[in-house]
Order: structure tokens, then sequence, then C-alpha cells
């Protein structure tokens, strides 16, 4: 018996001493690293809710098993935890494959989930963009509407690759788009459908140079900020370039690229977010890459670097890392 009581108490002692020196490895970790969490995953949608950063991804494989959306969170952008399945096809049931590119707002006490659907070739398909509903950030995530809010290919642009602006007025815009062109629309407020704008359209196409998918949109210093991707996805030449204007509808001129393959570090790298915080007043870009010498299209993963802006406001070019970026708690 007193054999036992030892032997428990020392299984004991050696669980503790294992749980702290694993607490201090991670309180002792200074930069987030890249990629930042484990696992194939692209697309990312970056942004902060709360004392917590947050990061939507696509799960990168084929189409047919791209049937769920996962999210991590973090306090400090360097420990990241997986919140697995916040949706799927389970609950968005006309959607059999491609579920792609999250993008989210939150909008009084309630967070918005938009993702595309079943990369649809013809409005002849069902698919497109959809947006879900629910009361966290981690889910579980509710099809708002039974149906995609975005169904058709309108001027020249697939439904795929969304992104949902909040506009200083309070004014809502989605930006997407594939196959060469993005449009814009407005957004009602229950974000069920579209507020025409003044010339009665409801779909503007604001396509810049060279533009190929992966809009994104922010405002600094009163000034608009474009992003997009160009290149092919599944290729060394993805890149991301952007445009600045003065209002969220363009024009939008291109001014160049920002982000591109190093040969050192990775290839492919594009369809990005970026995350400002303002305590530190510092700009995060998240987006994906590839490994070096890997060819599978699909092996891409999320990282991220701190982005910066030369005294006229201009972006410099991002030099993609392995270290990542530094701790930065939101606490």
């Amino acid at each position: 018996m007193r054999k036992n009581i030892v032997l428990l108490c020392i299984i004991s002692l050696i669980a503790l001493y294992a749980k702290g020196q694993e607490s201090g490895q991670t309180a002792g970790k200074k930069k987030s690293g890249n990629p930042v969490f484990e696992g194939w995953y692209a697309d990312p949608e970056g942004i902060i809710f709360g004392d917590k950063y947050w990061i939507y991804p696509t799960y990168s494989d084929k189409y047919e098993k791209q049937l769920f959306l996962d999210a991590f969170s973090s306090p400090d952008l360097v420990n990241w935890t997986k919140h697995e399945r916040i949706i799927d096809n389970t609950e968005v049931k006309w959607i059999w494959r491609a579920m792609w590119a999250p993008a989210i707002v939150k909008k009084g006490d309630q967070y918005f989930l938009f993702f595309a659907g079943n990369d649809i070739q013809s409005n002849e398909e069902v698919g497109g963009i959809g947006v879900a509903v629910a009361s966290r950030p981690e889910g579980p995530y509710k099809d708002l509407l039974g149906k995609p809010l975005i169904d058709k290919i309108i001027n020249g642009a697939q439904p795929i690759d969304q992104f949902v602006f909040k506009d200083k007025d309070g004014s809502y815009y989605i930006y997407y788009g594939g196959w060469l062109h993005c449009n814009v629309a407005r957004l009602n407020d229950e974000f069920t459908g579209f507020i025409p704008f003044e010339d009665g359209t409801i779909f503007k196409e604001i396509t810049p140079e060279n533009y190929v998918e992966g809009p994104f949109m922010f405002i600094r210093e009163g000034k608009y900020y474009f992003m997009w991707s160009e290149g092919g996805w599944t290729g060394p030449d993805y890149s991301v370039a952007y445009a600045i204007a003065d209002n969220p509808l363009g024009p939008f001129k291109r001014i160049g690229k920002i982000l591109q393959q190093d040969p050192t570090v990775a290839t492919g790298a594009g369809h990005n977010s970026v995350i400002y915080e303002p305590k530190s007043d510092k700009y995060y870009i998240v987006y994906h890459r590839h490994p070096l010498g890997d060819t599978d299209g699909n092996h891409r993963a999320t990282c991220i670097e701190e982005m910066h802006f030369d005294k006229d406001g201009f972006i410099e070019p991002v030099v993609m890392t392995f270290e990542g970026v530094e701790a930065n708690p939101l606490r």
C-alpha cells in the first residue's frame, strides 16, 4: 500500500514537472514562426475580436474534401488554438465541394461568416457565396439563407473569394470575384440581400489591372487600400498587389506588388488579409504560401508578417520569414 502511494506521488510529480516545462516553453516562445499553425490551410482571413486574434482559413485539399471550415484563435499571435469544424456541409446542405475563403464580420452581438461553395462554372449550377451566423466567433455557425447569397456569374466574376468591408459610415460592402473580374455590392442590414447603388445597379465591376482573385480592403489615414492576388494559385508566381483610392468604390489604379515568392523561403505567396492592432499601431499581413520544393498545389500554409508603410503611405515590400512575428498580447 505504502509503495503504491509513493509510486502515485512520483507519477504526480513527473506530470507536474512536464506541465511546468510545457508552460515554460509556451511562455518563452517569442515569435509565431511560419507557418503559424500546423496543417494545410489557405486564403486566411485575419481579424481581432475582443481580446483574441482570429484566423479563418480554407482547408486546403482536393475539392471534394473541402466540406468544412476550421478557425484558429490566439491571445498574442504566437500561441494558437484550433476550433474544429465551425461549420460544414451538414449545416450548409447546398455545398458538396470547394468550401472556400471565409470572410467574417461582427454586427451587433452576432458573427456573420461568408464563404464560397461548389466552385460553380456556369449559371446552371448550384453554388456561389453563402453566409452563416453565430453568437460566438468559434461558432457553431448556422446557414442564414439555406441557399447562396450570390449564385450567378455577374460581370464575368465567378462568385468566390468574398470579403466584407465595413465603411466609416456604417455601410457594409462585399467584394468578390474570380476569373480576372472583381465586383462590389452594398449589403443590406440583415446580410440577406443588397441595397442598389444610386444608378440602380446591384453589382459594380471594379477590376484593377492584373487582378485575378482574393480581394481585401482596409482604411489607413483616410485612404482606402484595396489588395488582390495575381498569378495562378497553384503556381510559384501567386502574389499580392494593391491600389489606394479615396472611396470604397475606387477607381483602383494598381501601384504594384508587395508580396511575392522568395526562392530562399517559399513560393506562391498570396490571398492575404490584414490585421490592424491599434494599441501597438501595427499592421500584419496574413497570407498563405507553398513550401520550397513542394509541387502539390494544395500544400498551402498560413503565415504572418508585419507590414510597413513608407512616409508617403505606400506599402513597403513584405519580407517573408520563417520566424514570423513577435508576440503582441491583446491584454
